[in-house]
This record gives structure tokens, sequence and C-alpha cells, in this order.
């Protein structure tokens, strides 16, 4: 599949690293996709640097990895090219971060998530990879046993089902919370947030079926 990753910060880079590996095509962006050439040339054939418009063109499913403070700003540029393309949002509002914009989020009745779709009204949104944390994504992916947990939110359920794949090409477990509002169950300050949980105790600490 082709991925298009919008952000090179610790997550963007690492999931680049772990599709790469599992035979996808990734297109790694930042604003200074010249800054990235060095890391994308470790990746192999399959990865290459990118700008964001160009990532955002390129994908099928496009990673969107920015803080959330960001994304009003890019909005106006990349929602026309998401119109209809599967996004993964691994925003979370952290105030003295994203000051105003952390505050709207959290505020909003559907979360953060749903605070930066109504961004990118066209696009097909879905919240995860947000609660784990990018050592844990390096380490522990394809371990053996019960996988490390990735909660997924959409109100998209085709959208959330091809994302609950990538999950498991990547080497974890994918976690289908609901809809896009229960993002707010696994963003920070909930029980489940940055513990690296399994898939069945995240299953068991949001009450969802085996």
């Amino acid at each position: 599949m082709r991925i298009g990753i919008i952000g090179a910060g610790m997550i963007g880079s690492t999931m680049a690293k772990l599709w790469s590996n599992a035979g996808h095509e990734i297109r790694l962006s930042s604003r200074h996709p010249d800054a990235l050439q060095g890391f994308v040339s470790t990746l192999g054939a399959n990865a290459a640097a990118a700008t964001p418009v160009q990532a955002a063109r390129f994908g099928d499913v496009v990673m969107l990895t920015v803080p959330l403070s960001a994304v009003p700003g890019l909005a106006p540029e990349l929602a026309p090219l998401l119109e209809g393309k599967v996004v993964i949002d691994t925003g979370n509002a952290y105030e003295k971060r994203d000051g105003q914009a952390a505050h709207d989020a959290t505020g909003h009745a559907g979360g953060s998530a749903a605070w930066a779709a109504g961004f990118f009204p066209q696009a097909r949104w879905v919240k995860g990879f947000n609660t784990v944390y990018f050592k844990v994504l390096e380490s522990e992916t394809h371990r053996a046993g019960d996988r490390v947990a990735i909660p997924l939110s959409s109100d998209d359920r085709d959208a959330m089902d091809l994302v609950a794949g990538l999950v498991r090409d990547a080497g974890f477990d994918p976690v289908i919370v609901g809809a896009l509002a229960r993002g707010k169950e696994f963003e920070p300050g909930t029980p489940i947030y940055n513990t690296g949980m399994s898939g069945r105790d995240v299953r068991k600490a949001l009450g969802l079926s085996a």
C-alpha cells in the first residue's frame, strides 16, 4: 500500500521504518525533506522523502503526525488533497505545547480527533497510534505472545478496518474501540495512555469484547 506520512518526528519516523519493512511504499515528509534523506536512505527502496503536499498526494492512506497546534495551518493546503482518503490521526492535546488549540480540541464534544477531523471534512478519519511511546513501538514490534495494543476509533468502519490491517502489518494488536468520539478514552490522562498495554488488557480496561 502507498502510505504518506506527514510529520517526521519520532512516531512518523518509527512508523515509516516499520511499514517499509512490511513492504509498503512510504513517503515520509517534513517542511525540509532534504534533511530526511540520510534517514530515509536507511529504509531501502520502499521509502523516499517528500514534502507534506507530495506525501498527501502519494498516499492511499496518510498518517498525520504533527503537533495539534499545526493542524489548522496545514488544512487549507492539504484538505483538498485528502478528500476521500483514509487519514490516521496520531495527535494529542498538550496545553503547554499547543496552547489555545489544545483548549479548543479538548473542549470539543468529540474530543481532539473530532476537532482535527473538522478541518478535513471529506477525509476518512481514524484516530490511532497516539497512545504508545515510540520506543515501545520500536522495541515491541512483532513480539511473541500478546502484542502491544493500538486502540483505534473512527466513524468510518471500513477505514478503521483498513488501518487495523496496517497495525497488524507493523506488528501490533489493533483494538477497535468504536466511534471517533471514543478516542477520548485513550487520550492523555486516561488509564491506558502511554502504558504499552497488550490488546487483551486494553480490551478489558475499556470493556470491549475479546
